[in-house]
């Protein structure tokens, strides 16, 4: 009977966030593929909330780098212009990482107004990359980030049902 080597401060086996996260936001943005005709532009950015909830929910789940592919991919997908995702995403990430070494610990609230704040920033950022200074979108752009925000909480939980690991018999 041989034993393997398990290196100190690894599991037996990956845990299964380590394909599951990924594969989530790349689902999350793919959404704005569902044929929804608005006048309003309402469509959270699920990529993007789902990323940020697998960030606050289980910070190992993925390297700080996969926020750059993932965004790429969100790019091309949502039409806005290609690389904005790449470096916003990345952005709300470090952010987080920051404030993960500032907090000694967070509990929801935290999370949920960390999240509500990399959201809104990367809304703005993407409206003020993406479109002239005389657009007039500010409403439905406000509109947005409110669906989003108060929509966090049920993309938190997903995450965390998710994660998981518990089997049911």
């Amino acid at each position: 009977m041989t034993s393997d080597f398990i290196p100190l401060g690894r599991a037996e086996r990956p845990p299964r966030a380590r394909w599951l996260a990924p594969l989530s936001i790349v689902l999350g943005s793919m959404m704005t593929l569902l044929p929804i005709v608005s006048v309003v532009p309402f469509l959270p950015p699920f990529g993007l909330m789902l990323l940020l909830g697998w960030r606050l929910t289980r910070g190992d789940s993925m390297p700080v780098w996969a926020s750059v592919p993932l965004g790429f991919f969100d790019d091309i997908l949502s039409g806005q212009p290609l690389g904005s995702a790449m470096l916003l995403w990345p952005m709300c990430i470090l952010v987080i990482d920051v404030l993960d070494t500032r907090l000694v610990w967070r509990d929801f609230w935290q999370d949920w107004l960390i999240a509500a704040g990399g959201m809104a920033f990367a809304l703005i950022a993407g409206r003020l990359i993406a479109l002239p200074f005389s657009a007039h979108v500010d409403t439905a752009l406000l509109l947005q980030i409110v669906i989003s925000v108060s929509l966090f909480p049920v993309i938190s939980r997903f995450c965390s049902w998710l994660d998981s690991d518990v089997k049911k018999s």
